[in-house]
């Protein structure tokens, strides 16, 4: 399955006329200790810098997304997120400041992560993931990372992944536990395979530690990176369960459900 689902991927553009883009002298600098990663190098890093990413949430757990990518070097990133800053983002949120309560989080997306890098091309909107707007966001990217912690919007996105056969890395957390997967539609189980309805029990408010958002947090951005730079092995197929309690973690196989109602005509 792994080099199957990595030829699918192909982040180089497939105009020999529109070349992937040439790093500069900065960039050799920042980029340069990463460059080192085997099987990645200078052509991975071009990749990146080639890419455009959606970030559906920018919390606990995308606020710490963003940033790795930002600091990665991926060329273009898309992030949805409503509403103002609150006390009680500060505990996990690290794109949040406290000078900034009472203010749009779009805004202090912005400007951290600006400050970090000035060279991405950032778009912030003012709003969460929904049914209208996942359709042209998605279709502006080349791979989703889902952050979001209610079903309605990681359902939304899912959709339009698989309806557009892009990549999506889906991550959540809840206490001192947490999981990850990476979907390639279609070859893949989808989020509606694990979940064909929204859990009745869950809920917008929950435990939860910064530490614990951002750790999954940065083994999606990870996740991201392989997916993107094309090295390493994603978790398709596999499902990455973290008990932050006993610091234990578990790789389970899952497979596609046949009669999934989001993915079973692929």
């Amino acid at each position: 399955m792994k080099a199957t689902l990595l030829n699918s991927l192909d982040m180089e553009p497939s105009n020999p006329m529109n070349p992937l883009p040439e790093l500069t002298p900065e960039e050799h600098a920042i980029y340069e200790w990463q460059m080192w990663v085997r099987n990645f190098g200078e052509l991975g890093q071009r990749k990146l810098k080639n890419a455009a990413v959606l970030i559906s949430r920018c919390g606990g757990v995308g606020g710490v997304v963003a940033l790795q990518l930002a600091a990665a070097g991926i060329g273009k990133m898309f992030i949805a997120h409503a509403g103002n800053v609150k006390p009680s983002d500060l505990n996990r949120q690290l794109l949040m400041t406290y000078d900034w309560i009472g203010k749009p989080r779009s805004e202090s997306i912005k400007r951290r992560l600006k400050e970090l890098n000035p060279r991405i091309d950032l778009t912030v909107i003012d709003q969460n993931i929904n049914e209208e707007n996942a359709e042209p966001l998605v279709a502006q990217v080349d791979l989703v990372v889902d952050c979001a912690p209610l079903f309605q919007e990681r359902f939304a996105m899912n959709r339009q992944c698989v309806a557009q056969k892009k990549p999506l890395v889906e991550c959540a957390m809840y206490e001192m536990e947490a999981q990850i997967t990476s979907i390639f539609p279609g070859q893949t189980p989808c989020l509606q395979c694990l979940y064909p309805e929204i859990p009745a029990n869950w809920k917008r408010q929950f435990p939860v530690f910064g530490a614990v958002s951002g750790t999954i947090a940065s083994m999606a951005a990870m996740e991201a990176l392989k997916i993107i730079g094309q090295f390493g092995q994603p978790l398709y197929g596999k499902l990455l369960r973290c008990d932050f309690n006993s610091m234990s973690f578990k790789t389970l196989r899952i497979q596609r459900r046949a009669n999934c109602a989001c993915c079973g005509h692929l």
